[in-house]
């Protein structure tokens, strides 16, 4: 259990750096594209930030309500066995 916790920390904190050297490459391509009088790229690359800043939250509220329905599932059969 130690070990696993440990490998995810260690994989969190890596894919952070790789985060950090992303972001200086898009704002450069962006303000490069624009002084240009391209806005295409800029848009696109606005709609990969937010696809990219939903979908952790859409996974995290489909876990959740999964979780909420199979818990209240089982706390129904809990309460019906304990009629019985």
């Amino acid at each position: 259990m130690m070990k696993r916790t440990l490998l995810l920390s260690f994989l969190w904190l890596f894919s952070i750096q790789l985060g950090w050297g992303q972001c200086a490459m898009c704002r450069t391509t962006l303000e490069n594209n624009v002084s240009n009088g391209e806005a295409g790229i800029a848009s696109t690359l606005n709609f990969g930030i937010l696809y990219l800043f939903v979908t952790p939250y859409l996974l995290i509220g489909v876990v959740a309500y999964f979780w909420y329905k199979n818990s209240r599932k089982n706390a129904s059969k809990k309460s019906l066995s304990s009629y019985n």
